[in-house]
């Protein structure tokens, strides 16, 4: 028996079956840095069309989570697949640098009592530490931006501008000082921004308690009585038994019915809807004398309920009208401190309190001032089981209870946090400037030019635009950028040159940076009038911060923004910052410039485990990018990324990503497959025109055409699953099922430079540039290791290049169109079937040992007719024969109409060099394996013709 081994055109590649990931990446990313790949995609794409994606800052304080990585990725390949598409995609990753979370470490490791100076240095210090420890997990995740030149808030032209961006705001008229109820945490010793607010459980004091009535007769009079028949009081009921001193009025309901209820010792005013519940938790029996709207106490007057213990208490508490009181659990009569509650604060000032007359007796630590009666000097939480002894001395405690409740807490120190009203700076929803319209109106119209990815982000803004109180900017820490302004000792007011002397303190910051601020003297600004004005000490939120990057980034360190002016194309980044960046954003965006600085919002979820649970050390459930990449690779993480559907929560576990491994494993062996059969095949030398190539050949790159269209829609809709399913899909369906299978035969036996095998080459290096070029945003590191190994002259990077446009689409009319292979593909798929069972069977052991006869209708025996003899082919068998179907009587029915099968081990013996059976082996004594087929392709034979497949 001779060898024919060496005249097959065995597939041959050096692309590696395994990618051996977390050992290839690393030199990927170093060979990118040295090749300055950044720099020269900014050179390739000068003059193209401009996509600017903003960076919205991570917080430097650190290493990398799967959060990071999962935001990151989606970014990465946003930019890449622009950059793919033709577009100048520029990428400046951003740091959010300022704030508590930083101060905060600082203070843990080197003491609270530092001089603020030397806070300051270490914060920066951190900070810039930081940066660079998650710029390195950044980089590694083969994500491509101007790592060399990122911008950072805490950069002095950066925090320059930001001073400049709230210039423009006092210009505007939008920034005004107010006492107003903030979340305040103790331990922060500021006001925190809601994203910075959780909630927890917590138990507290339930208490109710008894105001008595000081305007009796006004009392009877809104009831229809005379007088009344004893004492009476109004009851409230509250979890907040500290907020009682500074009681300052009660609420009710214009439109609940209230009720006079006479228990024999005293008269109680309660919800009418209520009194059942409320007797039964006094343990009081009690009869109603008579019932009123609640619009109709409006005004009448009561005494504190601690009056009767301390003079100090020896003041009224009106009844006022508000639509917030609720019929839920207490009394329907609402306590009211202005000075701690953001509905009891806008109740009092709509009924003329004045902001001196609100009274504040909690501190910042939350101790009260001294000279409060009773309970001076003490912390309110402490405080709380005095109060309630105190009324309960007076008379006024009806009952007491402890409860478990939902309540707010500081994120980072987890301890409760109250409502304070402080002097602040604020951002007014409602002030009106540009065109009259307030800044609400202006932000609620930026949301309508706005496209949202998932659609349901609209709503969820524009509810939180519409709803939201005015925007408390400052912050009482010393790691931010200052709120320069001078404010007149005696006035109040601020300095008549606020715009300007801000500028001034910007050029200064620009140079020294936010210590210029800290260690001005007024005087250096102010000259002889510095003796009247003092400086403001506050910070500026660092929402402000990151909210203001489209102003001091986009127009200021890093200009990238459209000639029209600073607005960026999209930002992306989690359903948090619905409240978070993407607010504050549009807030400063539109008092700025009139319009949100995006275009478009992209927002993803969070990431849970396999069983919806949130990631925590405890449930052992953490899933770290840095192990991700170390073990599997980080293309199996941009893989992960790319196959969740972001706009939910995205399960990832170890489990996961295994089977994104291997799915992985099917596009990385379909690429292999398609490189090794390109071996000799140089592509300026043997391309075959798509007009001149074997019909198969032309149908998948029709196919590849058809795909590309919809891959290239699919990214610039942002439908990343999508690519990963319909490329998934190709490599498995269309390619591995069916093409690959089909085309071996006439790769390896066909003769060299044969039409039929450049043919097939022709199609699969187009395949491969078009399937390269689709991954490379996803799999970049993969996409750029077969970049290398494809045939023919190859820019430095597969990154350089965009979408490939060497595909061609078969005419509508042509004889094997899409329809026809459509058909052929469901024939091949119900013979496989066929052949699949005589496997199982033991009647053959492979497909090509096989001789299968098509009962057909004349539909399908018309089509496939077309095939001629290579029918057989397609189907992989040795014979293929074609026969009416009213003569298949005794064949085997398949789930396609029309079709039966009958499937024999053919007779025949095995060719050595193709594996088929056929009639003619042997029939050459020069060749006693071969078939006449075989013969013909050896070396120096006439070849064989293929047209079809």
């Amino acid at each position: 028996m001779s060898d024919y081994k060496h005249t097959l055109n065995l597939p041959h590649t050096d692309f590696p079956m395994r990618g051996m990931l977390p050992k290839q990446e690393p030199g990927r990313v170093s060979r990118w840095q040295d090749m300055n790949l950044y720099q020269r995609l900014r050179e390739a794409r000068a003059g193209a069309p401009l996509f600017v994606l903003h960076d919205g800052p991570p917080y430097a304080n650190g290493s990398i989570h799967i959060g990071h990585a999962l935001d990151k990725i989606l970014k990465d390949i946003v930019v890449k697949s622009k950059t793919l598409a033709g577009f100048d995609a520029p990428y400046v990753p951003g740091w959010d640098c300022h704030g508590l979370p930083i101060e905060h470490k600082v203070e843990t490791t080197h003491g609270k009592h530092l001089p603020a100076d030397q806070a300051r240095a270490l914060c920066r210090e951190y900070a810039a530490a930081q940066v660079e420890v998650q710029k390195e997990g950044f980089v590694r995740l083969g994500v491509q931006g101007d790592w060399d030149h990122p911008y950072l808030t805490m950069n002095f032209a950066n925090e320059a501008g930001e001073i400049r961006a709230l210039a423009e705001m006092v210009k505007g008229g939008y920034v005004f000082k107010g006492l107003k109820p903030v979340n305040w945490c103790f331990d922060c010793g500021s006001a925190l921004a809601e994203a910075e607010v959780e909630y927890q459980d917590k138990q507290s004091d339930a208490i109710d308690v008894a105001f008595p009535c000081a305007q009796p007769e006004a009392l009877a009079a809104a009831f229809g009585l005379d007088t009344l028949p004893g004492s009476a009081s109004a009851v409230i009921w509250t979890t907040t038994p500290w907020t009682i001193p500074a009681n300052q009025a009660m609420n009710v309901h214009p439109e609940f019915t209230y009720a006079l209820v006479d228990t024999g010792e005293r008269l109680l005013l309660l919800a009418e809807a209520l009194v059942e519940s409320c007797l039964a938790r006094y343990g009081l029996e009690g009869e109603t004398l008579a019932t009123a709207p609640g619009a109709s106490l409006e005004h009448i007057a009561f005494e504190h309920p601690l009056a009767t213990v301390d003079a100090g208490y020896a003041r009224r508490s009106p009844l006022y009208l508000a639509d917030y009181v609720e019929l839920g659990a207490g009394t329907g009569i609402v306590h009211s401190a202005p000075a701690y509650g953001e509905d009891d604060f806008h109740s009092c000032r709509r009924y003329g309190m004045s902001f001196d007359e609100i009274l504040n007796p909690v501190q910042g630590n939350g101790v009260y001032v001294d000279d409060l009666a009773l309970f001076g000097g003490m912390m309110i939480w402490k405080a709380n089981p005095q109060i309630v002894t105190a009324l309960e001395e007076a008379g006024a405690l009806l009952a007491h209870d402890e409860i478990t409740h939902s309540y707010m807490h500081c994120w980072r120190h987890k301890t409760p946090v109250i409502y304070r009203a402080t002097a602040q700076w604020f951002v007014g929803m409602d002030i009106r400037g540009r065109e009259g319209k307030t800044l609400r109106e202006q932000a609620l119209a930026g949301i309508e030019a706005t496209q949202f990815t998932p659609s349901w982000g609209k709503a969820r803004l524009h509810s939180m635009i519409a709803n939201r109180p005015d925007w408390c900017i400052s912050r009482q820490r010393s790691w931010g950028v200052p709120i320069p302004f001078f404010l007149h000792k005696a006035s109040g007011e601020l300095h008549p040159r606020t715009v300007e002397l801000m500028e001034a303190v910007a050029s200064r910051v620009e140079v020294e940076g936010i210590e210029a601020w800290f260690k001005l003297d007024p005087s250096e600004l102010l000259g002889d009038e510095a003796d009247q004005y003092e400086k403001v000490t506050d910070t500026l939120d660092v929402w402000f911060d990151s909210g203001t990057t489209h102003f001091h980034v986009l127009r200021g360190s890093h200009p990238l923004g459209h000639a029209e002016g600073p607005r960026a194309d999209l930002y992306l980044e989690g359903s948090d910052q619905h409240r978070g960046w993407f607010h504050s954003s549009l807030l400063t965006g539109c008092a700025i410039d009139g319009h949100a600085p995006y275009r478009a919002l992209l927002t993803h979820g969070f990431t849970v485990d396999e069983k919806g649970r949130k990631q925590s050390k405890s449930l052992g459930n953490v899933v770290a990018p840095q192990k991700v990449i170390d073990t599997l690779g980080a293309d199996i993480l941009r893989l992960w990324v790319a196959s969740t559907d972001y706009s939910g929560e995205m399960a990832v576990s170890d489990e996961i990503l295994k089977r994104t491994a291997d799915v992985y494993r099917r596009i990385r062996n379909t690429s292999r497959f398609l490189l090794g059969n390109l071996t000799g095949f140089e592509p300026a030398r043997d391309m075959v025109a798509f007009e001149e190539m074997i019909a198969l050949d032309r149908w998948v790159v029709d196919r590849a055409a058809l795909l590309q269209e919809s891959v290239e829609a699919a990214y610039a809709e942002y439908r990343f699953r999508d690519i990963y399913q319909q490329v998934h899909d190709f490599c498995a369906r269309d390619l591995g099922g069916f093409y690959l299978d089909v085309i071996k035969d006439r790769q390896y036996t066909t003769q060299p430079d044969s039409l039929a095998r450049r043919s097939c080459q022709s199609a699969l290096y187009h395949v491969i540039e078009a399937l390269s070029r689709w991954i490379a945003p996803i799999l970049s590191f993969t996409a750029e290791e077969i970049h290398e190994h494809i045939p023919g002259a190859r820019s430095d990077s597969i990154f350089l290049e965009t979408f490939y446009d060497g595909l061609a689409r078969l005419p509508a009319d042509a004889e094997m169109g899409r329809d026809f292979w459509e058909t052929v593909l469901a024939v091949k798929h119900a013979v496989n079937k066929r052949l699949e069972e005589a496997r199982n069977d033991g009647l053959i052991k492979g497909a090509l040992d096989s001789e299968v006869t098509l009962f057909v209708d004349e539909a399908q025996r018309a089509l496939l007719e077309k095939l001629g003899d290579e029918l057989r082919f397609v189907l992989i068998t040795s014979e293929a024969t074609l026969r009416p179907l009213n003569e298949g009587a005794d064949a085997q029915p398949t789930e396609l109409e029309g079709l039966k099968l009958a499937v024999r081990l053919s007779p025949y013996e095995k060719d050595e060099r193709s594996w088929e059976r056929r009639a003619d082996v042997g029939a050459d004594p020069a060749h006693p394996t071969l078939s006449a087929r075989s013969i013909a392709n050896l070396p120096g034979g006439p070849g064989e013709v293929r047209r079809y497949a």
